[in-house]
């Protein structure tokens, strides 16, 4: 198959070369094709090589990376959809299919142009695997390989096609949803990030300064589970409201197996492949600095959480931890605050577009 990905980070690095191990045609688009070997190497935890795949094309040129592609996997962060959109809009052709990894952030609303061009969006709920570079452009880590997918699509009837293509691509079930909001509200980084910096950064301000950078998941503690957990209980909820079958967005009580606070935090604190993951932070001459840059704030408060939020009042759901996390973020950074997503749509054509 014709695949094109989008974006040379961690992730799309891992998924050119390993469907280009697996003997696809794979073109990689991104701004820095000059730092880029044609032949990537991927690596266990240890540093031993698992396996190389050798990439057709690394571009910087749309047009190049569109024609080429029957699908194309997009693997840039939320609040960089909107451009990605309208760079490929010129390019793209009716029956070309677009596939979000992974799909929430308002994917479906930046891509709706692709939509109307004749184009097939898929999400993933979840990337298949922790990626982190080791040289980039030359080699990354594959971490905590997951035992599943699941994605959800637009037009929906698409979605079991597209499952039987991403199962093969990847070795391992994949699980066709029935609509792609099961996508747009997986509780995933949207309230799982969020809510672990609430709880680490609530008293502070960008002037703060601490002795040193935290270990985001090691060091995770109760009061970031309670938080998350009342944030999670309030996405259930609104599940339960929106006239649609949302039985795919799974609570992270079932995804991690935790009941409590403190069985969530044994938990998480224990996640082999998230050891060593420090907090969204930065090294100034006074000591660390909230880093407001990360997309751990940029993407999952303005363009996760915020969807959450947006879903939740146009289908008249409370959800009042989920706001006060919304609100902390606006105080602390009300510049990115005010370039949030917004949602636009009232609830009868929310329901309308997952539907169709």
């Amino acid at each position: 198959m014709q695949i094109t990905i989008m974006g040379g980070g961690n992730i799309g690095t891992l998924m050119a070369a390993e469907l280009a191990h697996k003997g696809h045609t794979v073109t990689l688009y991104t701004s820095k094709p000059e730092k880029f070997a044609q032949e990537l190497e991927v690596l266990a935890e240890s540093g031993e090589k698992l396996f190389t795949g050798k990439l057709a094309h690394v571009t910087d040129h749309m047009q190049q990376a569109m024609d080429a592609a029957e699908v194309i996997f997009v693997t840039v962060p939320a609040m960089a959809f909107s451009k990605m959109a309208s760079a490929m809009l010129p390019y793209a052709r009716r029956g070309q299919y677009i596939g979000v990894v992974p799909g929430s952030g308002g994917a479906e609303f930046a891509f709706a142009p692709l939509l109307e061009k004749g184009c097939v969006l898929f999400g993933l709920q979840r990337v298949h695997s922790i990626a982190r570079l080791n040289e980039y452009g030359r080699s990354v880590y594959m971490l905590g390989r997951k035992s599943g997918l699941a994605l959800g699509a637009i037009p929906a009837e698409k979605a079991r096609q597209i499952a039987a293509w991403v199962s093969e691509m990847f070795a391992m079930p994949c699980e066709a949803l029935p609509n792609y909001l099961s996508v747009t509200l997986t509780p995933s980084n949207p309230i799982l990030h969020t809510s672990r910096l609430y709880s680490m950064f609530k008293e502070a301000t960008p002037d703060t300064r601490y002795t040193r950078n935290f270990l985001f998941y090691e060091e995770w503690d109760d009061a970031s589970s309670q938080v998350m957990l009342r944030c999670d209980a309030e996405l259930q909820q609104l599940c339960q409201v929106i006239p649609l079958d949302l039985s795919g967005v799974k609570s992270l009580k079932e995804h991690y197996e935790s009941e409590t606070p403190q069985a969530m935090t044994e938990k998480i604190s224990h996640i082999e492949a998230f050891k060593g993951l420090l907090s969204p932070m930065k090294e100034t001459e006074n000591g660390f600095a909230i880093d407001l840059g990360s997309r751990y704030f940029t993407a999952d408060f303005s363009y996760g959480l915020k969807i959450i939020r947006d879903m939740a009042e146009a289908f008249a759901v409370p959800t009042p931890q989920i706001q006060t996390l919304w609100d902390w973020y606006r105080r602390l950074a009300p510049d990115d605050a005010r370039g949030a997503f917004r949602l636009a749509m009232p609830a009868e054509a929310l329901v309308a577009l997952y539907a169709g």
